[in-house]
């Protein structure tokens, strides 16, 4: 017989009725014996009457019969177990092993544990939880890597509660934890681990990575990687870059996010932006254009929409815009100030208003929603001109006139004489 069969042959011999766990009682055997002493005497007395009947058996023998089995002593199988260890090869034990593990350590007393114990050994673990997965798929998770023990462990607890509920997101636990420590971490929300970016209205795509990569601690060249290639990112053919696209608002971000799906997020909140307010997509760079500019220029809430009008009538009658924020946007000036140089007004560039016609080629700066609406609904009224003649509260004056406008650029030089800043130059 060869070693693998010796194995196989005790293994074999074995009863199949389970052992009770050790400490508890044996389970009461069927029968007349299960309602203790009072039996026997019945049984003696049936042992008579069966005997004088010819039966052959002895009294005695009838009330063996009656007895529960002895159980079967486990120490000739663990000797046998002990012997085979001590006298095969190590190829047997080997195959031993590897096919009756449970068995020999229930044989042997060397039952391994299902759980760690505290709250783990230090060394943080980021686990994930997708939208739509369950307790098991939790479970697997944590399992392999490497925070709890084994799968049962934390199963158990799952089962055991079925109201326990999970959030989507990423979670800062630690390796070797309790399978009731790893789920007091999950049902924390002290633990979720998130980057949080606050894109405000009128930002350039420049300052927009900027504070991308501050939150989340990604490199800027990823950030400069995702956005050179603006047909990747679905816009429109006659965008040149992403700005414009990159729509302003506060976004969180899971841990390991990639530049490229951050930046493709902003994108696609533009675009959901616009499908809700009805602007078709052939007409997407259009009104970002219009609105880009309308955020450059607008201070309050009202004017957003006066300005919008300035626009579109000054592109009805033919004029040039001669916006100074498309100007400097185009020969990046950027001092701050709200008068242009000389040179920045000559350039000749395509988002320079004072010598193109027309919009400029697309949007210089980052819309949000109240530039959006007022590009698509500009308010009633005759104005040529505007100029914001107190930058501090943002007072605005709308002309129909030249003459008009000079008074109000006359209003703004005088408060720039009384006033310390650098906006004015």
């Amino acid at each position: 017989m060869s070693d693998d069969d010796a194995w196989d042959a005790i293994f074999r011999s074995q009863p199949d009725t389970a052992r009770p766990e050790q400490g508890a009682p044996a389970a009461p055997a069927a029968g007349p014996a299960a309602t203790g002493a009072a039996a026997a005497p019945a049984s003696r007395a049936a042992a008579r009457e069966q005997t004088g009947a010819g039966d052959r058996r002895s009294a005695r023998q009838m009330l063996d019969e009656d007895r529960p089995p002895k159980r079967r002593r486990a120490w000739p199988w663990v000797l046998g177990v002990l012997v085979l260890l001590l006298g095969l090869g190590g190829g047997a034990v080997a195959y031993a092993w590897a096919n009756y593990e449970p068995q020999l350590r229930e044989a042997l007393g060397w039952e391994l544990p299902n759980d760690y114990e505290g709250g783990g050994n230090g060394t943080e673990v980021l686990v994930t939880i997708m939208p739509g997965e369950i307790g098991s798929d939790v479970a697997t998770s944590l399992q392999e890597s490497g925070v709890t023990m084994t799968y049962d462990a934390f199963y158990d607890l799952l089962l055991a509660d079925p109201s326990i509920a999970f959030q989507p997101g990423t979670y800062a636990l630690q390796e070797e934890m309790s399978a009731q420590s790893a789920l007091d971490a999950l049902l924390d929300p002290a633990n979720r681990r998130e980057s949080t970016a606050t894109i405000r209205e009128g930002l350039r795509a420049g300052q927009v990575i900027d504070i991308l990569s501050a939150a989340t601690g990604v490199p800027i060249a990823d950030y400069e990687a995702a956005i050179a290639d603006p047909a990747a990112l679905g816009l429109p053919a006659e965008a040149p870059t992403v700005e414009g696209y990159l729509f302003p608002a506060t976004y969180t971000f899971e841990p390991g996010t990639s530049a490229a799906a951050q930046i493709q997020r902003l994108v696609s909140e533009t675009f959901q932006r616009l499908d809700g307010r009805g602007v078709a997509p052939e007409d997407r760079h259009r009104v970002l254009t219009l609105a880009s500019l309308i955020q450059s220029e607008a201070r309050l809430e009202d004017d957003f929409y006066r300005v919008s009008r300035v626009i579109q009538n000054r592109l009805d009658d033919g004029w040039r815009l001669e916006f100074d924020s498309t100007a400097q946007y185009g020969s990046a000036q950027a001092d701050g100030s709200v008068f242009s140089t000389q040179e920045t007004l000559d350039a000749d560039n395509p988002y320079n208003t004072y010598v193109i016609e027309g919009l400029p080629i697309g949007p210089i700066g980052n819309p949000g929603d109240l530039a959006v609406d007022a590009a698509i609904n500009p308010a009633d009224g005759p104005w040529l001109f505007f100029v914001t003649v107190n930058l501090d509260t943002g007072e605005t004056v709308f002309s129909e006139t030249v003459a008009q406008h000079e008074e109000g650029v006359a209003q703004l030089r005088a408060w720039c004489r009384d006033a310390e800043t650098s906006a004015c130059g």
